[in-house]
């Protein structure tokens, strides 16, 4: 009995000393990690980024096994901006034209080409200017000519703060440039006239959704056109119409990863794969869905019924 003992006693030790060496020389599990990204974007981009986030969250826990937690930070585009340029930390930037994002190139916070580090000049879906009117059309409001007819009140954002305000400015000048054989001055004229008929200029593109739909102030609202789909889907179709007009300008919010930022805080490489999967199929996919246009011509054929028939000039066009 006591052999049995001492071999019991034996193996025991044997075994806990097989354990703990066995311990030193296989890894231990390693615990997930929790990041946390900023996302600082332009005012009508909620619904899509309350898509995407998850989305990216849920890919990028399958690819590494780690969280990561997504904030969002909207208003108006040049506000937004001149919020990081203040010292808001933002990891990456959605804003409403790549204007905004060279003024934080311009202070450094990333390279001066930040438009060659993704495809399509880093614009993963683009979007228009279309008039949202209440149903009915009761002003008969259908292109550019109705909107600075007396008596029409327009509602827009204000352009020295909003992307989607300076986007509803260069379609209202391109339409009155092209029109009058590039004369500057009938454009000039042209949104001058626009402008009287505003009452009001909210900082932002949502701003200016509320003021129209729940304010119910104004005639026609200057909306992008994602904008426009989101307050048929909000406030219903029985309230609103969308009114394509015969041309408007091809708008393309880019997006950035702020280098300075993210390389501080050492989340670089989820940024910029945040970004990138805007680009893939899911992403496109939800970026259609919220009624953006998508880089990817596929997806953008296969919703291509959801989007206003209208000729899209680009700025460039205008001055090369």
């Amino acid at each position: 009995m006591k052999t049995i003992l001492k071999i019991s006693v034996y193996i025991g030790l044997a075994t806990a000393v097989l354990v703990t060496a066995a311990s030193r020389l296989l890894p231990a599990d390693k615990p997930a990690v929790q990041i946390k990204l900023l996302n600082v974007s332009y005012d009508p981009t909620r619904e899509l980024y309350q898509q995407v986030n998850p989305a990216f969250a849920a890919d990028w826990k399958k690819k590494t096994g780690n969280d990561v937690v997504i904030d969002l930070s909207n208003g108006g585009s040049a506000k937004q901006a001149r919020s990081v340029l203040d010292g808001l930390e933002a990891d990456v930037v959605t804003l409403g034209l790549g204007y905004d994002i060279d003024a934080l190139a311009d202070k450094g916070l990333l390279a001066q080409d930040w438009q060659k580090k993704l495809p399509n000049n880093s614009s993963p879906y683009t979007s228009t200017i279309v008039f949202l009117v209440r149903k009915g059309n009761p002003k008969n409001i259908k292109d550019w000519p109705d909107v600075i007819k007396p008596g029409v009140e327009v509602i827009t954002p204000n352009p020295k703060t909003s992307g989607g305000g300076r986007w509803s400015y260069l379609a209202a000048w391109g339409y009155a440039y092209r029109k009058n054989g590039n004369n500057e001055a009938k454009a000039r004229e042209f949104v001058t006239a626009l402008y009287k008929n505003v009452p009001v200029l909210d900082s932002g593109a949502r701003g200016s959704t509320t003021t129209f739909a729940q304010r119910e102030i104004g005639d026609v609202l200057l909306a992008w056109e994602n904008e426009a789909h989101l307050a048929l889907k909000e406030f219903g179709a029985d309230k609103f119409e969308i009114v394509a007009p015969s041309e408007s300008i091809l708008a393309e919010p880019p997006v950035a990863v702020v280098d300075k930022v993210a390389g501080k805080k050492g989340t670089a490489e989820i940024a910029k794969a945040y970004l990138s999967f805007l680009y893939s199929d899911a992403g496109q996919e939800i970026i259609a869905q919220n009624f953006y246009r998508p880089f990817n011509k596929s997806v953008l054929a296969k919703h291509e019924s959801q989007y206003g028939k209208l000729n899209l000039f680009t700025f460039e066009s205008l001055y090369g």
